[in-house]
């Protein structure tokens, strides 16, 4: 009834009030224009609610499309785009130029406020180099960055005047580092939970492509523990590219945060209903993904 369900939506509100939720953007929800507006105004409506948001998104179908547009080739090495000078000019172009900005003011159009952000503005995400493969067996994957170091100041500073940043995962090398002045491309969904976990915020959430975690009968696993997923990669019930995707979910519930929600993305006002649905326990809806804790 409305009266419950505005019941719910006051105990989340209450619990959630002053609290910081990072979101990782990008998939269908940035994707299709219908899903990115009300995206938009999930984040302008969070925020006058109280909440502190911080938007941290994606964009590698738009990169994929400039690439080809300019005729820079890229390559891929054990399933990581190989970021050389080229690449990364083209991806910091297309993530702290259009896709950054569309999300900004989209929200202030929505009626939030909002300030696109790339990780090399004030410092925001310092990285060192990332290299793939094992340790044995190293893949030089150009300039991809693994976030060592994330000016919370700036971001709380933000947060304080009641501005949402909206973070691009370009970043710089670490201050006073040789490589201080290298342009870092980073994955996104790990600048979200690195993010999330150095703001020590109430919720991450990762807005996907899937329903979130199924079992083997392709049922969803509404929560899990972290060791409930450590066991389900070990029964191969988890594998291939959920593996990445839980594990930047754990890492961040091992950072601090208090809840980490992978989320159907597709769904319409998947950010709202999942924030606002859950009561005062703050699990979500049940319905639009899956939920990690401790």
């Amino acid at each position: 009834s409305f009266a419950e369900n505005a019941i719910t939506i006051a105990s989340s509100i209450s619990s959630l009030k002053g609290q910081t939720v990072v979101v990782k953007y990008g998939g269908n929800a940035m994707t299709t224009p219908e899903l990115a507006t009300l995206f938009c105004q999930d984040v302008a409506t969070l925020q006058n609610l109280g909440l502190r948001i911080v938007v941290v998104h994606g964009g590698g179908p738009m990169i994929n499309a400039m690439l080809e547009k300019v005729g820079v080739e890229s390559r891929f090495e054990g399933g990581m785009r190989v970021s050389t000078e080229e690449v990364v000019d083209v991806a910091a172009m297309v993530l702290s130029g259009t896709v950054n900005k569309n999300i900004s003011s989209g929200i202030s159009q929505a009626g939030g406020r909002a300030l696109g952000l790339s990780g090399r503005d004030d410092a925001l995400l310092q990285c060192e180099k990332l290299w793939g493969g094992s340790e044995d067996d190293k893949i030089d994957l150009g300039n991809v960055g693994q976030v060592k170091v994330v000016n919370t100041d700036l971001i709380n500073q933000l947060l304080d005047a009641g501005i949402s940043p909206v973070i691009a995962p370009i970043g710089m090398g670490c201050k006073g580092q040789e490589d201080e002045s290298v342009v870092y491309n980073i994955n996104a969904d790990v600048a979200a939970g690195r993010i999330a976990g150095e703001l020590k915020a109430a919720r991450v959430l990762f807005l996907t492509d899937i329903a979130g975690v199924l079992d083997k009968e392709m049922t969803l696993l509404k929560s899990l523990s972290c060791d409930d997923i450590d066991d389900l990669i070990g029964d191969e019930t988890i594998t291939g590219g959920m593996i990445p995707k839980v594990t930047y979910a754990t890492d961040a519930v091992k950072l601090g945060v208090q809840g980490a929600f992978i989320t159907d993305g597709r769904v319409p006002h998947a950010l709202l209903n999942e924030i606002l649905a859950g009561g005062e326990n703050g699990l979500g809806s049940g319905e639009g993904g899956t939920v990690v804790t401790l």
